[in-house]
C-alpha cells in the first residue's frame, strides 16, 4: 500500500527540518529529517493498513507441509481419494498418466462467515500446449469424497467450484485463451458442460498461464459479505492480480473444502502444495447484519434466475400412498367404532333415568 502524508504533516516536517535552530551540522539535519520522515510514513501506513480486514490462519482447515493432518487415522483432518498421494513437497492429485482421478478433502465443515483461501498449486507435464489435460478444481461443497466427471468431482454438485481448465474443448470460438480459471455455483440441478468448457454455468473467470509455469502459481479465493473475489499470482511478481468478482453470492454454512483433479486421454501432473484458510474479521453495519440473518439452504446468486431453485417436497411413491390410505381408513374405522360405543353407553344411561 502506498502511504499518503497530509499537508499538515509535511508542514510540520519542513518546520522541524529547516527552521529549528538546534541543528548546526548539515549531515545531522539531513539525518534527522530522514528519521522523522520514516516515522511519519510508517505511522500513516499503519493507520491505512487498519482499513484492511484482519485475518487469522485456521489450521484445522489448512493443508501445508509436512502434511501431518492428512491420512486415514481418526485424528486426521484431511482424506485422500483415488490416485492422490502425499510426497514431502506436495499432494499429487493425479500423475501424468491417462484416465486418473484424485482428490483431497477436509473433514471439518466450514462454519466461518468471512474467509480467505490461498492455494499454492502446480500443473506440469510432458504434453505440448493444448495436448494436456484436464485440470484441477478447488471446492466448497455440501458433499465430500464423491468422484465424478467434473475434474474428479461429482456433477450436479451443491456448492462452489473454482475450476482450473487446461484443455480447450470448444476452442473453435476463440473467445478465450487457456488455461482458464472459472467460477461455478452448483445448486444440485446444474450440470457442468465439458463440451463448452463450462460456459453455460460460468459466473466469471480469467485466463491464467498456470501450466508449466516457471514461477510458483497461487489462487486467492475470498468470501465476505456475500461477495466472492478471485485473484491469481502466476507471473512471479508476488502480487495478486484480479480475476473475477461476484456480488450477491450466498453460500450456506457447513460445507467442506476440497481439491480434485482428473485426466482423460490427455494428462498432466496436478499438485497441491498448500491450501491455507484464513478467518477474516470484518465489521458490519446493523443493516448488513439484518440482511445476512436470512438462513441460506441452497447456494444462489441474487438476481440470477438459473441459480435460484424452488425447493419442492418429493411426492409419495405408490407404496407410500397405499399405506397412507390404508392407515387413514383404519383410523377412521377405529374412530367410528369408538364413537358408536360411546353413543351406545350414553343411550343406555339415558334410558335408565326414565325407569
Amino acid at each position: 500500500m502506498v502511504a499518503t502524508v497530509s499537508e499538515s504533516s509535511w508542514d510540520r516536517l519542513r518546520s522541524f527540518c529547516f527552521l529549528s535552530p538546534m541543528f548546526h551540522f548539515k549531515n545531522t539535519r539531513e539525518l534527522t529529517c530522514l528519521f522523522v520522515t520514516i516515522c511519519i510514513l510508517m505511522s500513516q501506513s499503519l493507520a491505512n493498513d487498519q482499513e484492511f480486514m484482519e485475518d487469522f490462519l485456521k489450521r484445522e482447515y489448512s493443508l501445508a507441509k509436512p502434511y501431518r493432518g492428512l491420512g486415514f487415522s481418526s485424528s486426521s483432518q484431511w482424506d485422500l481419494m483415488g490416485t492422490a498421494i502425499v510426497t514431502p513437497d506436495h499432494v499429487r492429485l493425479t500423475p501424468d498418466l491417462q484416465s486418473r482421478q484424485g482428490a483431497v478433502w477436509n473433514r471439518i465443515p466450514l462454519l466461518l462467515r468471512d474467509w480467505e483461501l490461498r492455494v499454492h498449486f502446480k500443473i506440469h507435464g510432458q504434453g505440448k500446449k493444448n495436448l494436456n489435460g484436464d485440470g484441477l478444481a478447488i471446492w466448497l461443497t455440501r458433499d465430500r469424497m464423491q468422484s465424478g466427471p467434473v475434474f474428479g468431482n461429482m456433477n450436479q454438485f451443491i456448492g462452489l467450484g473454482i475450476l482450473v481448465d487446461t484443455y480447450p474443448n470448444a476452442d473453435k470460438t476463440h473467445d478465450r485463451a487457456f488455461p482458464y480459471i472459472s467460477v461455478m455455483l452448483g445448486n444440485g440441478t446444474l450440470s457442468y458442460d465439458h463440451d463448452y468448457d463450462g460456459r453455460p454455468t460460468e459466473l466469471g473467470g480469467c485466463t491464467a498461464m498456470v501450466r508449466n509455469a516457471i514461477y510458483d502459481t497461487f489462487l486467492l479465493i475470498r468470501y465476505s459479505k456475500n461477495r466472492l473475489t478471485l485473484m491469481v499470482d502466476v507471473d512471479g511478481k508476488q502480487e495478486w492480480t484480479h480475476c473475477t468478482d461476484i456480488t450477491g453470492l450466498r453460500l450456506p454454512a457447513g460445507y467442506f473444502i476440497g481439491a480434485s483433479s482428473a485426466t482423460g486421454d490427455l494428462s498432466d501432473n496436478h499438485d497441491i502444495i498448500s491450501m491455507k484458510l484464513y478467518q477474516l474479521m470484518v465489521a458490519r453495519t446493523p443493516e448488513e447484519e439484518e440482511e445476512e440473518e436470512e438462513e441460506v439452504t441452497i447456494p444462489r446468486v441474487d438476481n440470477m434466475e438459473q441459480f435460484q431453485v424452488d425447493v419442492e417436497e418429493e411426492g409419495m411413491s405408490g407404496v407410500q400412498l397405499f399405506f397412507t390410505l390404508l392407515f387413514s381408513v383404519l383410523g377412521l374405522g377405529v374412530l367410528a367404532v369408538v364413537g358408536l360405543m360411546v353413543y351406545g353407553r350414553w343411550t343406555e344411561k339415558r334410558r335408565k333415568r326414565f325407569y
